[in-house]
């Protein structure tokens, strides 16, 4: 794939990028090896007022990086707007928490003893240059979530972003560059994907973080085991999302709207699998098809747009695919599966019922507009339903009941139970998945600590 912005509301290719040569990849590895030394040494004090610079500086362009966004990867501009506000506050959230999260901790004053020691500390200290390979979709906050930690435990980031969204990516560079961070702090590595491997089998990257597809996620895993390097992986997401028969069915169907739909559906946290119990099915089936059809499908750059088109055409080809596919299988089409005519990927808001475990759609991640219904019995065959699929990174649970809210805590496979309300990620929680959706956690006091050298200190009498 080349490094360019193409929009995806016309397919026009805007700019394009050469690929960085051995030589720049070599100088900008020596500089973040070089800076690390340096930087590691900063005081929390000095980490938190650079980055409390970035966020102020990342508020204050918000709107213009908010419209190249909307032109590299088409997520509606409201949106792409609300995307880097969030990154702001996460900024601020990990400058104003970092030292105490990473402050040295006491084991119990009897384990110190019974060890034969006068003291004992547990220190964290950062593992140095840390490799990001990011995605599209979120070409902000998935970067971000990811730096803010790692800059702010006094790593240095090296960032492998998606081809598509090469002026993001640059931007972000400078920011942290206009921030007051020393130069080699936070790098952009404009290179392909083909290069990646180079780049993390050198001794200099201590570490790599992913967000992206299962391949990706293979194929960074293979090489850093192979490298004995940490790493944390957040990829696909087949999120389910249970309505029981005490839920409040306008709230539910409403907020469904949204979870299958924000961000043009392309979501590894969109709920994509609405598992509702017989007793409100049709109900529920009513009112949530009622509210795809009504949303906003149109220009991204339009202030009123509530779903742009897909990111490149291999996306809308691979979602039509499985539409395709399931209404080959039996599935019926209860609103949108007919790709429109015209300029741009868009594809319709999409709702398919009577789904079976022969449609590859109830095995593989629909990155796109498309929600499935299935109708389950009662609660054990809803927890069956949810958790046929190899992924497991969050799931939506809506009842009133608090026995059901146990039993879906206790039972469903996934990173998170949100109940009686849609997945989101905040910086003060921890955010991952499980299964074929990776291992390790981003955000919260867990996810700084992922690339961090946990230290033993023990002092003898």
């Amino acid at each position: 794939m080349p490094i360019a912005t193409v929009n995806p509301a016309n397919g026009e290719t805007l700019r394009t990028y050469d690929p960085m040569d051995k030589d720049e990849i070599e100088r900008r590895l020596q500089l973040a090896e070089a800076t690390f030394r340096t930087y590691r040494t900063t005081t929390f004090e000095e980490r938190a007022r650079l980055m409390h610079a970035a966020a102020g500086l990342l508020e204050e362009d918000q709107r213009e990086i908010g419209r190249v966004i909307t032109t590299e990867m088409g997520k509606p501009v409201a949106q792409a707007r609300a995307e880097a506000a969030k990154c702001a506050k996460a900024l601020r959230w990990y400058a104003d928490h970092a030292a105490e999260l990473l402050a040295d901790e006491e084991p119990a004053a009897a384990d110190v003893k019974d060890s034969g020691a006068s003291r004992v500390l547990v220190r964290y200290r950062p593992l140095g240059p840390v490799l990001a390979v990011m995605p599209w979709n979120f070409p902000l906050w998935q970067v971000i979530r990811f730096a803010g930690p790692a800059l702010m435990a006094g790593n240095v980031g090296l960032l492998k972003h998606a081809s598509n969204v090469p002026q993001t990516a640059l931007y972000l560079e400078d920011l942290f560059h206009r921030a007051g961070f020393p130069e080699g702090c936070f790098q952009t590595l404009l290179i392909g994907s083909a290069q990646v491997d180079d780049v993390l089998r050198d001794e200099r990257v201590r570490a790599a973080t992913l967000t992206g597809s299962e391949p990706a996620g293979r194929a960074v895993a293979s090489t850093a085991g192979e490298m004995i390097k940490k790493t944390v992986l957040e990829l696909g997401g087949s999120d389910p999302f249970i309505v029981m028969p005490s839920a409040d069915l306008d709230r539910a169907a409403e907020v469904a709207v949204n979870a299958r739909c924000q961000n043009t559906g392309q979501s590894c946290i969109a709920a994509k699998r609405f598992i509702v119990h017989a007793d409100v099915y049709d109900a529920f089936a009513e009112r949530f098809v009622a509210g795809m059809k009504a949303l906003r499908v149109g220009d991204p750059m339009d202030e009123e747009t509530e779903v742009g088109p897909l990111s490149s055409e291999r996306g809308r080809e691979d979602l039509a695919e499985l539409v395709e596919d399931a209404v080959r299988g039996g599935a019926t089409v209860l609103c949108g599966g007919e790709r429109p005519d015209g300029p741009g990927w868009y594809y319709p808001p999409t709702v398919l019922a009577g789904i079976t475990r022969a449609m590859r759609i109830h095995r593989e991640e629909a990155f796109g507009p498309v929600a499935t219904l299935y109708r389950a019995a009662d609660l054990d065959e809803a927890v069956l339903i949810a958790n046929d699929t190899d992924f497991g990174l969050s799931s939506n649970v809506w009842t009133r009941e608090e026995a059901d809210v146990d039993r879906f805590v206790r039972d469903l496979e996934a990173g998170g139970v949100y109940v009686n309300g849609m997945t989101a990620s905040h910086p003060a929680f921890p955010f991952g998945g499980v299964k074929r959706s990776g291992y390790g956690r981003e955000l919260s006091g867990h996810g700084i600590r992922e690339f961090c050298n946990i230290t033993t200190v023990w002092q003898g009498a």
